[in-house]
């Protein structure tokens, strides 16, 4: 489904060069759930840009179901995007002035076609899965840490992507709500068989997933 062939990552200045991914060759199978583990700046974050195609690589090709991805800009590449990825990070990006369910509703905004009852309904159906139906007339502020990421999830899937990527999604959080936050991500993984690939320093979270990737100064390792 994901594959990345060769994908190199390279920061130049007119006295350093950086690599922050070398060589990268990925496959990830539809429906599989993928953590990539590594020390701080070992390109985790950066391969997570490439694949949700926010950033383009350096080198090398990635492609996604058929598409083998040629443009990172304009309307199409935009479309893909909110149509068939979902973003999940570890400071939530929620906005503060935003009630929940507006909140979720946002990616929807830029979806042909859908209408603002349309909007609302799907958006409460996101807020339901993640447990939180009966907070959508809240506000950001008035939410504990785990809550917001909550939010932040349904905002993620309320357009029913097929890949979800998550960048520390239980980083910034306690064990026991870390350990709420992905319950949730392995019960979209095994019951609406999400694709989903989740950059992590914790261990423990890692080991609930299908399949280990490790980096290292931005080459693969295991």
């Amino acid at each position: 489904m994901i594959k990345l062939e060769n994908v190199s990552k390279i920061y130049r200045t007119k006295t350093i060069e950086t690599v922050a991914l070398n060589k990268i060759n990925l496959d990830v199978v539809e429906g599989e759930f993928l953590s990539v583990m590594g020390p701080s700046g070992c390109g985790k974050s950066t391969m997570l840009n490439i694949i949700g195609l926010i950033d383009e690589p350096s080198e090398g090709s990635i492609s996604i179901g058929p598409n083998k991805i040629k443009d990172y800009n304009g309307k199409p590449i935009a479309k893909f995007r909110n149509e068939n990825l979902g973003f999940i990070f570890q400071s939530f990006h929620l906005i503060n002035d935003l009630s929940v369910i507006d909140n979720v509703e946002l990616p929807l905004l830029y979806r042909n076609g859908i209408n603002g009852k349309e909007r609302r309904a799907m958006a409460e159906e996101a807020l339901t899965k993640v447990g939180l139906k009966n907070r959508m007339k809240h506000f950001p502020g008035q939410l504990s840490g785990g809550q917001k990421q909550r939010v932040a999830i349904a905002r993620a899937i309320v357009g029913k992507p097929r890949i979800i990527l998550a960048d520390e999604p239980t980083g910034n959080l306690d064990s026991v709500m870390g350990n709420e936050i992905m319950d949730i991500l392995l019960g979209l993984n095994q019951n609406d068989k999400t694709t989903i690939i989740m950059v992590t320093h914790d261990e423990t979270m890692a080991k609930k997933t299908n399949r280990l990737v490790r980096l290292f100064d931005g080459s693969q390792v295991s």
